[in-house]
């Protein structure tokens, strides 16, 4: 699971933007301005009968800073992306 949804930068993060778009996500900014120090990005590739699946996670960041529930309380009723 990505760092990013528990993080206080989230909503302006250049890397999270980039995991929106890669998972074809609506962005929470189109505008993001925090370039995070040294992300930590895995990528899960799933081969399957009609394609490939990736998934794109953050598992690292020197720049995270712990905001538990921040994603929520963005997107309120919305499921937590996994």
């Amino acid at each position: 699971m990505c760092i990013c949804i528990n993080c206080h930068y989230v909503d302006r993060c250049l890397t999270y933007n980039a995991v929106e778009a890669q998972h074809q996500q609506p962005h929470l900014t189109e505008t993001p301005t925090f370039e995070p120090i040294e992300p930590t990005i895995n990528v899960n590739i799933r081969p399957h009968a009609d394609g490939v699946d990736m998934e794109w996670d953050v598992v690292g960041c020197e720049s995270f800073k712990a905001e538990m529930g921040k994603w929520s309380l963005l997107r309120p009723g919305e499921l937590v992306p996994t």
